[in-house]
C-alpha cells in the first residue's frame, strides 16, 4: 500500500512578512500625503490626524479590553490606518467631538461589532466618514481652501471644492469655460495647492505612496489602474461628447478622493476581492457608481460611497471569481 499523501491546512507558504508589517508599510505610504496637508493646513490638519488616530486607538482598546475581554492588538497598525484615513477624508476644521464621533463609529460600529480585523465587510474609515456626512453635513462640507500668495500658503479659508464648485456652476447654467476660471489649475491640483479633505491635497503625494505600496508588494495594480482607466473612460467620453458641460479626465482623476480611494481603501486587504479577476469587476464597479454620482447625484463626490457599495458584493464577487481548488476537474465540452 502506496503511502498516503497529507495535505495540511492553509496557508502553505511561509513568510515573513505580517498583518503588521503590511500595516506600518501603508502608513509609510501615507506620510508624503500627510507632509503636504500639513504644509498646506497647518495645525488643522495636525489636530484631525492626531484626534483621529488616538480616538481610534483608545476605542479599539477599551472595546477589547472591557467589553469583548479579548487580546488587545492595537499595536498591530490597522487603528492607526483607520484613524490616518479617516482624518484624511475631513475637513482641517472640524470640531474634535465630531471627530471623535467618526472615530467611535468606524471602529466600534464598523470593525469590532463584525469581530475585528479580518471580519469587516466594510471600510471602517469610509463608514465613519459617511456617517458624519449624513450626520453633520454642514460641517462635513466646510471645506477650507488653500491661499496662495508669493508662493507660500499664509492662510486658508471657507470654499467649496474643485468637484463642487464645478457641480454647482453646471446647476445655474454655467459652462466649463466658464466655471473653469474658478478652480484650480491642473497643475495645482497636481502639486497639493487645492480646497478639500487631508486626503485630497496632492495627486503627486498620494501617487508617490501608492507606487511604494505596489512596490512593496503590499497592493497589486489591478484595483487602482483598473479605477482610474474606468473612471478615465468613462469621464473622458462625456467629454468628448460635450466639453462645455462635463469636466475632463484630468480633472475627475486629480480633484476630489479619486486617487486616495484607488490607492488606499478600494485596496484595502480585508474588504476587497482575493482574486485579480474579482478586483478588476470590482474596481469598475466602484468607478461606475462614483461617476454616475458625481454626474447625476445631488453629491458633487461620490467615492466613498461607491467603495462601501461595492465593499458589499466583494463576498458574492469571490464565490464567482475563485481560483480552482488544487485537484479539481476542469469542466470541458465535446464537441
Amino acid at each position: 500500500m502506496s503511502k498516503p499523501i497529507i495535505i495540511s491546512a492553509s496557508p502553505h507558504i511561509h513568510s515573513d512578512r505580517t498583518s503588521k508589517k503590511l500595516m506600518y508599510d501603508v502608513v509609510i505610504a501615507l506620510i508624503p500625503t500627510f507632509l503636504v496637508s500639513l504644509y498646506v493646513f497647518g495645525i488643522g490638519a495636525l489636530v484631525v490626524t492626531a484626534v483621529a488616530v488616538a480616538s481610534c486607538l483608545l476605542f479599539e482598546y477599551i472595546i477589547q479590553k472591557f467589553l469583548l475581554k479579548t487580546e488587545v492588538t492595537i499595536t498591530d497598525g490597522s487603528a492607526i490606518i483607520t484613524g490616518i484615513l479617516l482624518a484624511f477624508n475631513l475637513p482641517s476644521g472640524l470640531p474634535i467631538w465630531m471627530i471623535v464621533v467618526g472615530s467611535l463609529v468606524a471602529i466600534g460600529v464598523a470593525k469590532m461589532s463584525f469581530g475585528g480585523l479580518g471580519f469587516n465587510i466594510f471600510n471602517p474609515a469610509l463608514v465613519g466618514r459617511v456617517f458624519l456626512l449624513v450626520s453633520f453635513p454642514v460641517q462635513m462640507t466646510m471645506w477650507p481652501t488653500a491661499v496662495e500668495n508669493n508662493t507660500k500658503i499664509v492662510d486658508a479659508i471657507s470654499g467649496a471644492t474643485p468637484l463642487g464648485i464645478i457641480k454647482e456652476g453646471l446647476q445655474f447654467g454655467e459652462t466649463m469655460s466658464e466655471i473653469g476660471a474658478k478652480i484650480p489649475s491642473v497643475l495645482d491640483m497636481f502639486l497639493g495647492i487645492t480646497g478639500g479633505s487631508l486626503g485630497e491635497m496632492s495627486a503627486l503625494a498620494i501617487l508617490l505612496g501608492g507606487i511604494y505600496l505596489i512596490f512593496r508588494k503590499v497592493i497589486t495594480w489591478h484595483i487602482p489602474v483598473t479605477m482610474l482607466v474606468t473612471i478615465a473612460v468613462m469621464t473622458g467620453i462625456f467629454w468628448l461628447i460635450n466639453p462645455e458641460q462635463y469636466a475632463s479626465p484630468l480633472i475627475h482623476i486629480l480633484s476630489g478622493g479619486a486617487l486616495l480611494g484607488a490607492f488606499f481603501m478600494a485596496t484595502d486587504l480585508v474588504t476587497s476581492p482575493m482574486t485579480k479577476k474579482g478586483m478588476v469587476i470590482f474596481a469598475i464597479g466602484i468607478a461606475i457608481i462614483t461617476i454616475v454620482i458625481r454626474l447625476y447625484g445631488a453629491y458633487p463626490e461620490g467615492i466613498s460611497f461607491a467603495i462601501l457599495i461595492m465593499n458589499a458584493f466583494v463576498p458574492l464577487i469571490n464565490t464567482y471569481f475563485k481560483p480552482r481548488r488544487f485537484g479539481s476537474k476542469i469542466k470541458s465540452k465535446i464537441v
